[in-house]
Parts: structure tokens; sequence; C-alpha cells
């Protein structure tokens, strides 16, 4: 499998910086600057239940990080030329929204209250469901036949060290995000985000190339599939009806990435650190036996982090509006030791 990508120091040498900064790379060490070396998905082994290629050998035993490890020094560096007016776009729903929510979840109550004799006030959140609204999925979220990633095969309830949320949180998922807005590059004419389009890696191409935006190491990758922006725009007994939809995990229609294992190949060799999407799911749903589960390919047997839920909207605005879709992207989970998720705390840095 061929994917284009950049390395880091392709990417450190075509972006125009400060001079003294071009300095301050020359004086640090040459490992610093050690290009990731990793197994090609074809290459990688196989679990033995699954029969699904893993990368549980390539970050050590007790890896915690998964594809984050591709976040260096180097690439979070290199990340921050993205950065050229200092434009900020939030890229999370409010934490009370999908309303009402999916899958049976109850709804948030925020409780605001008076403390010290009146002086201040204070807070609290009753029904709180960390992957209620826009999140990420831990890699103790799903568990593969083989295990959970690694190879853990723990109870998440009982032991919240292992492949919990906080081990994201303790330097957040930061790094340079892409935009790939398949929505308006790879949909087809009549295009409907809420029926079940299985987006091909060669669509993902298609839109870049149309963006003219090449993916590199350390990537963070933003997929906008235009089903957020639909949901957005129901009225309540619409959103009410989705939501009587949405109780099944695997019971409704949405447009994603396909399962197959072509997409996690490509997203393996692509090189990225994480895959965000603006939909359920990251994947279509409903799921195809006969292709397989994006989740199950990308949690468990490779360990990806991935984001679902997040709102591209006025992200996609802004980089139509200036032909540029890469940007620095930042996100600092919930420190919850033992989180199986969190909220995406999601901004784009332009």
């Amino acid at each position: 499998m061929i994917v284009h990508r950049q390395s880091i120091s392709q990417a450190v040498l075509s972006v125009a910086v400060p001079a003294l900064a071009v300095v301050a790379l020359a004086l640090r060490g040459p490992s610093e600057y050690e290009e990731l070396v990793e197994t090609p998905f074809d290459l990688l082994p196989v679990l033995s239940k699954s029969r699904l290629r893993h990368s549980w050998d390539v970050w050590g035993p007790e890896d915690n990080l998964g594809t984050l490890n591709r976040l260096t020094p180097s690439a979070v560096a290199a990340a921050a030329s993205c950065v050229r007016t200092g434009q900020r776009i939030g890229l999370s729903l409010p934490l009370e929204e999908p309303s009402p929510p999916f899958f049976g979840r109850k709804a948030m109550s925020h409780v605001v209250y008076p403390m010290g004799g009146g002086i201040g006030w204070d807070d609290w959140l009753d029904g709180f469901y960390l992957q209620s609204s826009s999140q990420w999925d831990s890699l103790r979220h799903i568990k593969g036949p083989d295990g959970f990633y690694g190879g853990w095969l723990g109870d998440p309830s009982a032991e919240p060290g292992p492949l919990g949320i906080q081990h994201w949180a303790a330097g957040g998922i930061i790094g340079r995000g892409v935009l790939i807005d398949l929505a308006e590059f790879a949909g087809d004419e009549g295009y409907d985000p809420f029926t079940a389009r299985r987006f091909t890696p060669d669509d993902i191409e298609a839109a870049l190339a149309v963006q003219g935006a090449q993916l590199r190491d350390g990537d963070i990758l933003c997929i906008r599939t235009g089903w957020i922006d639909k949901y957005l725009a129901l009225d309540m007994a619409g959103r009410e009806a989705l939501a009587a939809e949405l109780v099944d995990p695997m019971g409704y229609h949405c447009a994603g990435l396909s399962g197959s294992e072509e997409m996690s190949g490509f997203l393996w060799d692509s090189g990225a650190a994480a895959v965000t999407a603006d939909n359920p799911a990251v994947e279509t749903v409903p799921m195809d036996p006969a292709i397989g589960s994006l989740h199950v390919r990308l949690i468990p047997s490779l360990g990806f982090a991935i984001g679902e839920l997040f709102d591209f909207g006025a992200l996609a605005a802004a980089c139509h509006a200036d032909g540029r879709y890469d940007f620095l992207f930042t996100s600092v989970p919930l420190n919850v030791h033992g989180g199986v998720g969190s909220p995406a705390n999601a901004v784009a840095v332009r």
C-alpha cells in the first residue's frame, strides 16, 4: 500500500520560519529530529483469534499511548508552523449536545449553587457521560477477540491503571491537524450524511488532492462527513426522532470511513497520530460484517486514538475561505483515572 506523506524533516524545511528559529533547529541534537521508523501495515503480525494485523509490539510492552506515540517533539514543533493568523476555532459541541442524548444515555443536569454565604458560586454536573458529546475513545473503550490493545485482559471497571484516558491527558493531544472535507470534495451528487456512505482511501486521497494538502507523520486527521452539520440544522422534533433511532450503536445510518482492512492499512501507513470525525462512529454505520469493524481494527488492534462527534463546520468555512487546510490542533482530555473516554476540549489554531 502506497500512502503519500511528508516526513517531519521535510515539513520543517518547507515552511518559512524566522531566522532565529532555523538557528535553534540547527543547534538541537539529531536524535530530536529522528524520523519514526515503523513497520508497514502489510508486515505487521496477525492476532491469533481476530486475524487482524496489530501494533502491540511497536511501542513496547505496557504502552498506553498507541498511535499518540507519533506526536513526537519534532512533530509537535513542526505543527506550530501551521499558526499563521492566530485564529482560534472551537471543534467541540456544547457538553449538553447532542440533545436528546444518543445510545440510551441520560441528559446531563447542570446545578449552580451559592457558597460561602453567597459570596461565591459553585456548580456540579449530574448524568455527565464522558462520551456523550464531542469525545475521545480511550484504548479501553473496545475489546477485541484477543483482548484490549497490547493484550490487556483486565476489567476496566476494577483496574483503572492500564489504557485509561489519564495517559492521554498527561501530555494532551497536540499536533498538526488536517481537515479532510469528504462532504465537500468526495460526496456524490445528492450525498446525504445520514445514509450509509462508505468512504474509501481513494476518497480521502481525492479530497486531499483537491485541497492541495499532504499528510505527514504525526498528523491528526479531521474527517468532515457533514453529519454534525445536518444534525445541528434539525429542529427539536427531528432531533428527538433521530435520538429514538440512535439507541442501538449499530441500529442507525451514517456516512463514514469504510471498516475495511484497506482503510485501516491506509490510516496506519499514513503516519497519523489520531483520527477524528464529525459523525457518531468515525466509520460507516451500520457495519457490514463482510467488511469488518473499523473500531475493532483501529482501537484494540492498532492502538489508534479516535474521536467522534467533532464539529468541523466553522473550521471548514475558514479553510475554504483561504485554501489552507492544516492548523495546530489542540485537545486536552479530562484527567480521569481509568476513564474510558473524555470530552474533546478541542481547538484549532490557524
